[in-house]
Parts: structure tokens; C-alpha cells; sequence
């Protein structure tokens, strides 16, 4: 399966936040999207997921322009996985994760017995079966995130969208939801999310885009993109980037920010 944006316009009205953005994320990959608050991030999301309508280019999926299709159509492929958030409802975490088969469901009709195995089955995926009668709104914020991927991953996509998927986690758990995207890369789906964190992106990233100020953007493989210089006009500090050794002996690299 391949996403594929091509000379994308997005913004609100007559306000363009991004202009001439063109990349493709294709199954086995992860390309991740890093920038500074205000650049597009969320926008450019909302756009791909069909909450906000296209100005300019296209975008297709597997060659087909998704312009006209139904939300339903689009849910079935692509899984939504947003920030941790906490329900209105005291919901236990079974029923959060068969909510992702909705979009299988004819109107009115309730979960049968394979969507409720499909759910399971996903739990179980992330190693988090034993949560699946806990309530959702009492279990940790890594738990949570991990409850929201299985909820995507039961709507059974080809394509996997993450907005910033360890927001608001410690660092223990950052590092466990990253090993399951990982995973969930390798088992075929196309990945693509966002971070506030250039560590991640080497830790994860097949490819990588920066969105700079002023519609300025930046993209190709995470140890070109990545460089000292960048991540200054990016963000405005310095930084260093320096190399260690990961339990097989390779060399990864790591980004040191610097304090004045």
C-alpha cells in the first residue's frame, strides 16, 4: 500500500499553512514528521484523514485520488491514532478497541463475535491483552496510547497515521510504544507519524520530513536531513549529534541539545 501526497495546499480559507508538498510513505516504511509548533503538522493530518479539504494537488492512495471518497472507505484503510485523551465515558478498554471496527459495521449493527475477536486479537499484538476488562479512564497514560494503536490497528489499515504517539508518556514508555511501531512497520504497514523528539526519528524513521517557517521544508533519509545545521534553523538551538552503539554493534546516531 502507498500513500502518496503530490504538490498538496493546506490550510484554512484562504490561509495557506502549506504549500507544494510532495512525498510518498509506502508499506514496511516509517516516515516521520518533525517541526516547530505553527508550521502545519495537525493540518497537514487533518487533511490526509479528510477533516479538512485539499486547496491544492492531490492525494492518492495506491494511485487512486481519495478526493470523493466516502469516510468509511478512507477509514478502512487508513488508522488514526491522536494524542492520549481521556473518554467522557468510563468505557472498559475492550470497548474502546472494538470502537476501530465502526467503520465495518452497517448502520444500527452491533460488534459480532469476529469483530470482538479482532479486537482481542489486536490487544494482543501490543502485549497489553491483560488490560481488556480494565477501565480505559484508570489505567496510565502508556497504557492508553498503547489501547488507542490497538483501536486503530482493529480497523485492520494498510496505512497507520500517529500524531506525536508518545505525547505525555515517560520515558520508559516512549520507548515501548516506539518498539511497537517498529514492529508494526515490519509486519507490512506504512507508518507515518509525528514527534517533537529528532532521537525518535533515528530510533524509527525510515524517512524523514522537517517543516520549517515560511513553507520551508526539508526531507530524505533521517542521517542526511538530521544534521546540527538543521535542527538550529529549525528550532533555534544548538545541538550536537553524536554516535553510539546499539546491542547488535551498529552505530546509531543521537542528537545532544545544548544549553546557554
Amino acid at each position: 500500500m502507498k500513500l502518496e501526497i503530490n504538490n498538496a495546499v493546506c490550510g484554512y480559507g484562504s490561509r495557506r499553512i502549506i504549500e507544494d508538498l510532495s512525498f510518498v510513505v509506502e508499506s514496511g516504511e516509517i516516515l516521520c514528521l518533525l517541526g516547530p509548533n505553527g508550521v502545519g503538522k495537525t493540518t497537514l493530518f487533518k487533511t490526509i484523514l479528510g477533516f479538512l479539504k485539499l486547496q491544492s494537488g492531490e492525494i492518492l492512495i495506491d494511485g487512486n485520488n481519495i478526493e470523493k471518497w466516502p469516510r468509511n472507505r478512507l477509514a478502512k484503510i487508513i488508522g488514526y491514532v491522536p494524542q492520549a485523551h481521556t473518554p467522557p465515558f468510563p468505557f472498559n478498554v475492550l470497548d474502546v478497541v472494538i470502537m476501530g471496527r465502526t467503520a465495518h459495521l452497517g448502520p444500527f449493527a452491533s460488534p459480532s463475535k469476529r469483530d470482538i475477536l479482532i479486537a482481542e486479537e489486536a490487544l494482543e499484538t501490543l502485549n497489553v491483552s491483560f488490560l481488556k476488562d480494565r477501565i480505559y479512564t484508570e489505567i496510565s497514560g502508556g497504557e492508553r496510547q498503547m489501547v488507542l494503536i490497538a483501536r486503530a490497528l482493529t480497523q485492520k489499515p494498510d496505512i497507520l497515521v500517529m500524531d506525536e504517539p508518545t505525547a505525555n508518556l515517560d520515558f520508559g514508555n516512549q520507548i515501548k510504544v516506539l518498539e511497537q511501531i517498529n514492529r508494526l512497520s515490519k509486519s507490512g504497514l506504512a507508518v507515518f507519524m509525528t514527534t517533537h523528539f529528532p532521537n525518535q526519528a533515528f530510533l524509527c524513521s525510515t524517512k524523514i520530513i522537517i517543516l520549517q517557517k515560511n513553507n520551508e521544508f526539508k526531507m530524505g533519509k533521517v542521517e542526511e536531513v538530521i544534521t546540527e545545521e538543521t535542527l538550529k534553523a529549525t528550532y533555534g538551538i544548538d545541538v550536537r549529534i553524536t554516535s553510539v552503539k546499539n546491542q547488535n554493534g551498529e552505530n546509531i546516531n543521537a542528537c545532544i541539545p545544548l544549553l546557554n
